[in-house]
């Protein structure tokens, strides 16, 4: 139950919210669609990386990632170690987007292959927002209100409306509402308050985890007792140590494993991070608002930075929640207990989707269960508006204004601030669907589902920058098969019940499959059409690279951007290599 003083908290996040978007919004007028999309291509790098966390950490790493670290370990550590992907893209991929002017992704691939390219990553890029982030988000973001406030109702017509929709509607309109008004310079100035709470509020449920199970009294292998703040993190290794499967928490696992199979996740987890943090538009959306190529290249380096964190900030507590629901720690007089829930075959285990929220309720005092509250509503409104200002982009820019190019600027603000509307309905129509097949947790549901939609989008950017001879032919042909056989596999997940049903293919090793599937036909359709005319390679192709990119680029970048780059890769080895072996 929430206090008066949680209460405070929550209303001086909103309240500074509030803030933020009316002084960019007087800051930054909104006349155009370079204005509404792309903040006037006026903000910093500070501001920059910011956004790309706070759009990065949505509710669903709050509620699925800390569920995983409890039922998996450190199973998802590779989808969070992407720091270095970010470091790639500043370096390999940024200089070709911000150089070609271009506003969306979609038309990026005009400008190298041509307009039917453009269409396909368009309409694949929606279909993606509604199976993979709004729908996820909405309904993370949902069952953490279910959780922390259950006392939250109103009652319209005779019916009861609960605490899981009155939380899902009101930061879903809110985070549109400035999402609309402010654009993307509100979005990203506000993701840079959020982040700060969003890591102050995470932070907490870990110090408070490994206080009190430090303070546990749990025998360690030494023959003393925990007593110490410090003793927690032994302990934690202890208790794994003295299950069943040890394996599970590791970070590795075999390569017949159901779920992560070592192959299968170093092959998926790579090219999801490469379609994610090189080619999506919800990510590079933030680079191509800079002043800039360097502050577009350092604000990449710095959302690599805060993205070492989400390891230390989710899976952990996870897997600290695990450790005191085992040891039935004592915390204020009542056992610590993580609901459970009942599978197929009547065993019962932990609820991952609970164990957040289920911490922050039993751990922190009075006023800090207000901050990470706040904490959690900035993740859910900074991914939500996010995806509001991506989608109307795509939309906007590269469907409507296609089909009516002479449409005035004021119209396609309008158009941009309506088309969320839409697609936040569609996302609501997923829900169910995506709870059938989401079995094995949400993270797990949003890994599978991006394993089967980023191969084909991956082959097709990756191709069209390293092979000067590939054309529109190998672009369409790559991305439409790729798209179809992706969605079989989603279409055979949603019937046969995935991972926990039928799986021809385990998610995973289909992910390297269809990568590879994708670059043999982009190789094969290419190879049957002209080579593509000088222009479309000239400055979008390593191999077309004049002078005069060279010159900029390199005019770009100093010893402050290697040193940055060096250390964020840096911190992704060393993290690597002490949790390979922290379990021996």
């Amino acid at each position: 139950m929430l206090t008066a003083i949680d209460w405070l908290m929550i209303l001086g996040y909103f309240a500074l919210l509030g803030g933020v978007v009316w002084w960019s919004m007087r800051k930054n007028k909104i006349e155009s669609g370079e204005d509404l999309f792309l903040g006037g291509r006026s903000v910093g790098w500070l501001a920059i990386g910011a956004s790309i966390f706070a759009a990065n950490i949505g509710s669903e790493h709050l509620i699925g990632l800390a569920g995983s670290g409890a039922a998996a370990g450190l199973s998802q550590a590779h989808w969070e170690l992407h720091a270095w992907v970010l470091v790639m893209m500043s370096w390999v991929f940024l200089p070709f987007y911000y150089k070609s002017g271009v506003s969306t992704m979609p038309e990026f691939l005009e400008r190298r292959f041509g307009a039917r390219a453009r269409w396909i990553l368009s309409l694949v890029s929606l279909a993606a927002y509604v199976l993979t982030k709004i729908s996820v988000t909405v309904f993370a973001g949902a069952l953490f209100f279910k959780v922390m406030m259950p006392e939250v109702q109103i009652t319209v017509f005779g019916t009861t409306i609960t605490s899981f929709w009155i939380g899902a509607i009101a930061t879903v309109v809110l985070a549109g509402l400035y999402s609309s008004l402010g654009g993307l310079s509100a979005v990203v100035y506000t993701d840079l308050v959020q982040t700060g709470i969003i890591l102050a509020g995470t932070l907490s449920v870990t110090a408070f985890a490994l206080y009190h199970l430090g303070n546990s009294g749990v025998a360690l292998p030494d023959g003393s007792t925990a007593q110490g703040v410090s003793d927690g993190w032994e302990v934690l290794k202890a208790t794994i140590k003295s299950t069943d499967n040890v394996e599970q928490f590791g970070l590795w696992h075999s390569l017949t494993h159901k779920a992560f199979p070592w192959l299968g996740v170093a092959i998926a987890s790579a090219t999801i991070g490469v379609w994610y943090w090189c080619t999506d538009q919800f990510i590079i959306q933030r680079t191509l608002a800079a002043k800039n190529l360097t502050n577009a290249r350092r604000g990449a380096i710095w959302g690599g930075a805060l993205k070492l964190c989400p390891v230390f900030l989710f899976l952990v507590p996870g897997m600290l929640g695990f450790a005191l629901h085992h040891n039935n720690v004592m915390i204020d007089g009542s056992v610590f207990a993580i609901p459970l829930k009942t599978l197929k075959d009547g065993s019962q285990v932990i609820d991952g989707d609970t164990v957040f929220p289920t911490l922050v309720q039993t751990l922190l005092p009075v006023g800090f269960r207000g901050l990470v509250v706040a904490g959690m509503i900035a993740a859910l409104m900074s991914s939500l508006a996010s995806l509001f200002n991506s989608v109307s982009t795509l939309f906007t820019v590269d469907v409507y204004q296609k089909l009516k190019p002479e449409t005035p600027a004021k119209k396609l603000v309008t158009i941009g601030r309506t088309t969320t509307v839409v697609m936040t309905a569609l996302g609501l129509l997923w829900l169910p669907i995506m709870k059938a097949i989401s079995g094995g947790g949400l993270y797990q549901y949003i890994q599978a589902v991006q394993s089967f939609l980023a191969p084909p989008i991956v082959a097709v950017f990756v191709m069209g920058l390293c092979w000067k001879r590939m054309n529109l032919r190998g672009a369409v042909w790559g991305l439409s098969l790729g798209f179809i056989l992706g969605m079989m596999k989603l279409g055979a997940n949603a019937i046969w019940g995935g991972a926990d049903g039928f799986a021809l293919i385990q998610d995973f090793y289909f992910s390297g499959i269809l990568l590879a599937v994708s670059i043999l036909i982009v190789i094969i359709a290419s190879l049957t059409a002209p080579a593509p005319d000088p222009k479309l390679t000239t400055g979008l192709t390593f191999a077309g690279l004049d002078d005069k990119f060279r010159k900029e680029n390199r005019e770009s970048w100093n010893w402050v951007d290697v040193v940055s780059s060096c250390i964020v890769v840096g911190c992704v080895l060393a993290a690597y290599a002490y949790f390979w072996t922290w379990l021996d």
